[in-house]
């Protein structure tokens, strides 16, 4: 009943918000006084506290508020809706009128005198009814600039008047498919992008003016509403230019081709100088008389019918979201604060920033204990690359592979011929049938020579892969400390190439000694050198005498042997020449498990001190020293670890002040449905 109290409703808070859309739905008369009516007082704060809520952005958190969304084609007639609604006059002229989001607020208010405020930019700027026209262009050329194009920023202008709807809508570009000059080429696109970010979300209630002198069904307002609205159960339409074009009029409304689920208002609009309460009279008579618009149901036509319906229809949209939009705020300002909490303490102090260091340091070395020296993989399941001893063993199969698949490994290659070229050149230098000591040094300086450059080849893989391995430990747990993480990496690098080049000198020392030194006491040199000397007679037998026999001759533990060549030269020849090719093999198997073995066994050790000695004393001697910055560099927090901190701290307080805003209008609610 009008100026009754709100049905009571016991249910709690939640439910308290129906009490407004069941007060909202009794019949109103349309000669309430203009179009305002007596439950508006109670809509009122909850609209206010929704604008409150758009004025801190709240959008901009994800958390979409409800919204009456006034759309339509150029020249439809949604300004002269607008202005029947506020009882203002709006901006005219060709073209798009309305070029940025025009949020207007619309408050029932017993004043002598209108109140009008324009807010835009973080300004609030006092205006008339005669002046306001001329104060929207003014502003809209600021958000949208001079000429005819437009923006997305929103103007908002707050009506305070009696007699007017307590409604907040949103009034955007009138739609038009052609540029006009002055306009961008791409002008549709931009007027529809608009439209889509108003009217896409569940929470917008689309208002879409339609002129009853088009088909609706060629509207594009319409085509656009219903790519997010299919079954139309959030959009209005209301007719205009009821009087221009009656025939046909009634048929449209109630056959419904475009599906408007909230169904149609028919309006007449203030023509030429007639006032707004004139052009009231006017409407009023008109579909009380015509003969084809009388016959359109009184319940769809009408200014004051569509006030009161846009009421009906903000009430029930509010009561059913605003239950969720404070959960929403709760939960979104629940997961900000636990993101705040994540982000690293912003030192303040020198101690401060040396305590960050050191657990920084702390946490990367026992990281890479980890995962350099004990095998253990938890801190990176999944990523293989971080899995280093695994990937370590594997360069060393690839390495040992790689060596003993080398040329220098194969014995059968050429069988006993270099043997024989070195004895010949080297018999002046010793006693006759005596085997000289240089011509073995000479085959195996030949063979180290040809395999110097694999070992330096590992480790300078190996330590590659360990400065990524190291670099990317390092980076994870100085995240928060941007400038650490600069003094890290260098620090990393630097003792990566030391390390890096002291194994290459190891290395390099290693070889040199393999190629002046013969020297083993390994009993396999002895066990290896019988086995195969032993096939010496068979060998030289199948050579010498048996030329009708096949040139390839297998020894056992070597392969196969071709042997066409040996067969122009003595036996005494290749009797020296075989038991120097033996030993050579038998020590070669020596020098490459050295060469294998001596490189894990250097590397590993070589991992350990740079683990546990190497690394923090690196570390902490380039952030101390004069090109490190010093500890206080820590102080200066990353750009993006403080652009993160200013964004979760801007959100939280949105989100506490939303919060607030929200228990305050809830609270009212409650006591609404308490009387």
């Amino acid at each position: 009943m009008v100026g009754g109290k709100a049905t009571k409703v016991t249910s709690g808070k939640r439910d308290n918000s129906l009490a407004l859309v069941h007060a909202a739905e009794q019949p109103q008369p349309l000669s309430v006084a203009p179009i305002a009516f007596s439950y508006n007082e109670r809509i009122r704060p909850i609209l206010d506290a929704v604008e409150n809520l758009r004025r801190l952005n709240i959008a901009k958190e994800g958390i979409q508020l409800p919204t009456i969304v006034v759309v339509g084609d150029q020249s439809s007639g949604k300004s002269s809706v607008l202005e029947s609604l506020a009882g203002i006059s709006l901006p005219r002229g060709q073209g798009i009128c309305t070029r940025v989001p025009l949020v207007m607020r619309l408050q029932n208010h017993l004043l002598p005198k209108p109140e009008l405020v324009l807010e835009f930019n973080g300004k609030s700027i006092s205006t008339d009814e005669e002046h306001v026209s001329d104060a929207i262009n003014i502003a809209t050329e600021e958000l949208a600039g001079h000429g005819k194009g437009i923006s997305n920023a929103p103007l908002t202008l707050v009506v305070k008047k009696n007699g007017v709807p307590d409604l907040t809508m949103v009034d955007l570009p009138g739609i038009t498919r052609v540029p006009v000059h002055g306009q961008p080429e791409n002008i549709y696109d931009q007027i529809k992008d608009i439209i889509m970010e108003y009217i896409r979300p569940e929470e917008s209630i689309i208002l879409n003016v339609l002129s009853a002198t088009v088909d609706f069904t060629t509207c594009e307002s319409i085509r656009m509403s219903q790519t997010v609205d299919k079954t139309g159960l959030r959009t209005l339409a209301v007719v205009t230019k009821a009087d221009k074009s009656p025939e046909g009029l009634l048929e449209k409304v109630t056959a419904d081709d475009v599906n408007i689920g909230l169904g149609y208002v028919c309006v007449r609009n203030r023509i030429g100088d007639e006032s707004y309460e004139e052009a009231r009279v006017e409407e009023e008579k008109l579909f009380e008389s015509h003969p084809l618009l009388s016959k359109i149901d009184k319940s769809i036509v009408g200014i004051p019918t569509l006030a009161q319906k846009l009421v009906q229809v903000q009430a029930t949209i509010i009561s059913k979201t605003l239950p969720e939009i404070v959960k929403k705020i709760n939960e979104k300002l629940t997961r900000n604060l636990s993101e705040l909490d994540k982000l690293p303490v912003n030192l303040s102090s020198v101690a401060d920033a040396m305590t960050a260091f050191m657990h920084v340091i702390g946490l990367s070395k026992e990281s890479l204990r980890k995962i350099l020296l004990r095998g253990e993989f938890e801190e990176y399941p999944e990523d293989k690359h971080m899995h280093c001893t695994a990937r370590l063993v594997e360069m060393l199969d690839a390495y040992s592979s790689e060596f003993c698949n080398c040329d220098e490994s194969d014995a059968t290659e050429n069988f006993l011929m270099e043997e024989i070229q070195v004895l010949e050149e080297a018999k002046w230098i010793g006693l006759p049938n005596f085997m000289p000591h240089t011509a073995f040094v000479t085959i195996l300086q030949r063979k180290v020579n040809g395999i110097a450059k694999m070992p330096i080849c590992f480790v300078d893989k190996a330590w590659n892969y360990l400065e990524t391995v190291v670099t990317s430990v390092l980076m994870r747990h100085c995240e928060h400390y941007y400038q650490l993480q600069v003094s890290a990496r260098r620090a990393g690098q630097i003792l990566i190439a030391k390390k890096k080049e002291s194994s290459i000198r190891h290395v390099m020392e290693a070889v040199e000694m393999e190629k002046h030194t013969d020297f083993t006491c390994n009993p396999e040199f002895m066990q290896e050198y019988n086995r195969l000397i032993s096939r010496q007679d068979a060998f030289l037998n199948d050579v010498l005498d048996n030329e009708d026999e096949p040139d390839n001759v297998m020894i056992e533990g070597v392969g196969q042997i071709d042997v066409c060549d040996l067969r122009k030269y003595s036996q005494v020849v290749l009797s020296q020449a075989f038991d120097l090719k033996v030993r050579m093999i038998a020590y070669w198997k020596i020098v490459q498990r050295r060469l294998i073995d001596s490189m894990a066994l250097h590397l590993m050790l070589s991992i350990k001190n740079f683990v546990d000695k190497d690394f923090e004393k690196e570390i902490v001697h380039d952030l101390l020293s004069t090109s490190g910055g010093g500890i206080e560099r820590l102080l200066e927090e990353s750009p993006s670890i403080s652009g993160k901190r200013e964004k979760f701290s801007r959100s939280v307080k949105v989100l506490r002040d939303s919060k607030e805003t929200v228990a305050n209008i809830m609270d009212r609610i409650g006591s609404y449905g308490d009387n």
